[in-house]
């Protein structure tokens, strides 16, 4: 039976997972919470609006409202990546090799390894950024589509149209796809190699959390009642192909996290449920019974045998899948 180190912290949790081996949180009120006694570490003056790890698992990445992003490590040690003043960072990527994407209203910034920072001035605000599996190009969601723009060079930007506005945006892992949220309750994607068009609607609500599969053959996602998991591994993708709906309960998904080794997805509800769903056959693990308020962020460690989690009410923990 899977067991579960619990935490209750005193703010939204925005981001659940590992820097190595050690458990990382990231709340609303300014602080990260690290390893297993989850000792706090102030890495932002006001609160923190976005989080991600970085690539090689050193760094928990986090922009926030005092216009920092700050890097913090398992040791508690940080490192100001930006600081911009009076702007909002609520936007990050995290590339290869130590590149970082940060957005703030319409402009969004690159830093490279060596501390060169590239700026890419927007039409309307950035909703979310990504970068290309490579590093070579950052994604940038805007109202009306995507700008590819080629990091490093002061090439063009390559646009992807469709009308509506963008908020997170993904590669595929093949790099062959993007794929948003919008602020209508749908996704849309683009295939790169000939620029058609993948629409994916039908969802009761808006989408909030995306998750690539272990091989990148699906795409989970939350807004309904069931976590959604649309198919890439087809040639034209998506289009004309239902999705798998895993986990059907009577609250709406609000997390999904697939498990970095093999097709299953841990899937986090409204009420605080957690299940974890194989692909092949939908048989369900209950990991944790419902609490106090939504889950607000899952997050796997390396090996596939813990997950992170947290709640907007505060409500966290690490739930070890083996017991």
């Amino acid at each position: 039976m899977p067991s579960i180190a619990p935490h209750s912290f005193p703010a939204f949790v925005i981001h659940a997972g590992f820097i190595g081996t050690e458990p990382a949180f990231a709340l609303g009120d300014g602080t990260v919470r690290l390893g297993a006694e989850a000792r706090s570490v102030a890495a932002h003056a006001g609160a923190v609006l976005a989080a991600v790890p970085s690539l090689d698992g050193k760094l928990l990445l986090t922009g926030g409202d005092d216009g920092r992003v700050v890097g913090t490590a398992a040791s508690g040690e940080m490192q100001e990546f930006a600081a911009k003043g009076r702007k909002w960072i609520d936007t990050l990527a995290a590339g290869p090799s130590g590149t970082v994407a940060y957005g703030s209203g319409r402009t969004a910034w690159v830093r490279d390894a060596k501390g060169r920072e590239t700026e890419f001035a927007q039409e309307r605000a950035v909703g979310g950024l990504a970068f290309a599996p490579k590093g070579l190009r950052l994604a940038v969601a805007t109202y009306g589509g995507v700008k590819l723009h080629y990091v490093g060079t002061n090439a063009p930007p390559q646009t992807l149209d469709w009308a509506g506005s963008h908020l997170q945006v993904t590669f595929s892992p093949d790099g062959r796809n993007v794929v948003t949220t919008m602020q209508e309750p749908a996704l849309h994607g683009w295939r790169l190699a000939d620029g058609q068009d993948m629409r994916m609607s039908g969802y009761p609500l808006k989408v909030k959390s995306l998750s690539w599969s272990a091989r990148g053959r699906f795409l989970a996602s939350s807004g309904a009642d069931a976590a959604i998991l649309w198919p890439f591994h087809y040639k034209d993708g998506p289009m004309g192909k239902p999705p798998l709906q895993l986990g059907a309960y009577s609250q709406p998904v609000t997390r999904v996290a697939c498990h970095p080794e093999e097709e299953i997805v841990a899937v986090g509800y409204a009420d605080g449920l957690i299940l974890l769903v194989r692909f092949e056959d939908a048989q369900e693990v209950m990991l944790r019974r419902p609490g106090e308020g939504p889950i607000s962020a899952l997050g796997w460690d390396v090996a596939g045998f813990r997950l992170a989690f947290g709640a907007e009410t505060g409500e966290a923990g690490v739930i070890d899948i083996a017991g």
